[in-house]
């Protein structure tokens, strides 16, 4: 096996004039399972670069209160590499770190990684047949393939709020949690009400004198069928591995359920859709009693249009006398706190941003990606639509996997997503071997039919038939279409993931 060259000293703006098998951006389950699956196919020069200081992306770098994973742990792992030990249904934040840990281990991957490493440009040498990495030290490392899986969730955003920057008290990002910082005692504020904000709220209640929570858009939350798993069943599942196999399959085929038929399908199955509003409307007023409390936390928007969360804290933390909702919107934050447009103000200790991430303007691509001709991917798909071939390829851009792309996200889990794209690089880069090729390049023909396709099938979706308007929903891009998920089922993305005409590229030496 070979193994990756190691950093050594070397003047700003000097090339590394090694030439990898492949780079890597991010060192998360996407960035990992893309180095397996280059090691499937003989590729183990594979140089993985991560701006944070370890490796597991998300699961490194958000350890807020009450983090956990949002779906069933058994659905959330690599289908080749599972866990047995989860010791929740929903595991906590800090499993999933050590199971990324143990991924590492196990596939001899950190040896790979270059930690502390913000890359800033990457431009595809047309001469060499190589892509020219550049970090923000002035660096370069070259890799005859360039991969980017710097993930959805990875660019933090924060509020466009006259007078954040004049606040004197504490603000926490939730995407930068301050461990160190305690809350206990203190009157804290949360600006926000996604994912992150129902896990981290009744924590931040627990600990609090008084909590204000900003909710500028309701979300749907439905129950959480969570427990511990009892040690007799991480002991089966050790020994066993298949009945982890078919745990693993009940959950995915019930969030398949959830995703495919009742918010891909909307059009012909919008009665499903409209079961599930119903199944968290009913768990909303048997937790609150308040109607008033319950028209707030009660979405004007059609379920799906945002991800859908589960929950069984976060409704009744609302009816603690020490936790207010505020519904009207922020006018300003001075020094001291938050004032409405009502002209009301609260002082608060600390100011928590559960404000989400960028996707759209920060994350798409995360860093300067030029390619054949100059073509630059982020004016490419802000003119031109977001679009990639099979959530991977862009014509344009030879030898180059884009893992977090427009149309890329399968499913709910994002195991399933990172599985199917391992499957097409894999059959891809087999025909490129046996050819014995050097480049390859998806084609315009093969990209607009593919685009032309989702677009059309996007259609029958609750983002085009469902009321989606006030969900400030990130799976919408600026430019208002819903171009983050793909809109078939995951056995559709896996069977294309292998059958894929090899013709949708081109091949040379």
């Amino acid at each position: 096996m070979h193994h990756v060259t190691q950093t050594t000293p070397r003047h700003l703006g000097t090339p590394e004039p090694h030439v990898h098998d492949a780079v890597i951006v991010g060192a998360g389950f996407g960035g990992m399972g893309a180095a397996i699956a280059l090691r499937e196919r003989g590729r183990h020069d594979v140089v993985i670069l991560e701006r944070e200081d370890d490796l597991g992306g998300t699961w490194h770098v958000n350890r807020y209160p009450g983090i956990a994973v949002d779906i069933p742990s058994s659905t959330y792992s690599y289908s080749f590499a599972p866990n047995p030990s989860w010791s929740r249904l929903y595991a906590p934040g800090a499993e999933l770190k050590a199971y990324a840990d143990h991924v590492a281990a196990l596939y001899e991957l950190r040896p790979r990684m270059r930690f502390g490493v913000s890359v800033e440009r990457a431009e595809w040498d047309a001469a060499d047949g190589v892509w020219v990495v550049t970090q923000s030290d002035g660096a370069t490392v070259r890799g005859r393939l360039l991969l980017t899986a710097t993930g959805f969730l990875s660019q933090p955003k924060l509020p466009d709020i006259p007078g954040v920057e004049t606040f004197a008290g504490k603000v926490i990002h939730t995407a930068a949690w301050d461990a160190e910082h305690d809350l206990t005692g203190e009157d804290v504020a949360v600006i926000g009400t996604g994912a992150t904000a129902v896990q981290l709220v009744p924590e931040v209640a627990r600990v609090a004198r008084h909590l204000t929570v900003y909710q500028r858009t309701a979300i749907w939350v439905t129950p959480k069928l969570d427990g511990p798993v009892p040690r007799a069943v991480q002991r089966l599942f050790a020994a066993v591995p298949l009945t982890q196999r078919l745990a693993r399959g009940v959950g995915s085929a019930v969030l398949e359920a959830i995703m495919v038929t009742g918010v891909l399908h909307y059009a012909r199955f919008s009665s499903f859709n409209r079961a599930a509003a119903a199944t968290a409307t009913r768990h909303l007023h048997r937790q609150v009693a308040d109607p008033e409390l319950r028209r707030k936390l009660t979405p004007d928007y059609s379920f799906g249009c945002k991800r859908p969360t589960f929950s069984n804290t976060y409704f009744p933390t609302f009816t603690q006398p020490h936790v207010d909702l505020e519904t009207t919107s922020i006018a300003r934050i001075d020094e001291h706190g938050i004032v409405t447009t009502d002209g009301r103000r609260r002082d608060v200790d600390t100011l928590v941003l559960a404000t989400g991430f960028d996707l759209w303007d920060a994350n798409f691509p995360a860093f300067t990606i030029v390619g054949r001709d100059g073509k630059d991917l982020g004016a490419f798909w802000r003119s031109e639509r977001f679009q990639a071939y099979e959530g991977l390829s862009v014509p344009g851009f030879p030898n180059f996997f884009s893992l977090n792309s427009p149309w890329s996200y399968s499913g709910l889990s994002y195991f399933t997503t990172i599985e199917s794209q391992m499957k097409h690089i894999d059959r891809l880069l087999t025909e490129v071997d046996r050819r014995g090729a050097t480049r390859f390049e998806v084609t315009e023909e093969a990209n607009a039919r593919f685009l032309a396709r989702v677009r059309h099938q996007v259609g029958s979706s609750v983002f085009a038939h469902g009321s989606c308007g006030t969900s400030r929903s990130y799976y919408f891009n600026q430019h208002g279409e819903a171009t983050l998920l793909r809109p078939t089922s995951t056995l559709n993305a896996f069977r294309e993931a292998g059958r894929f005409p090899l013709s949708d590229y081109t091949l040379a030496s």
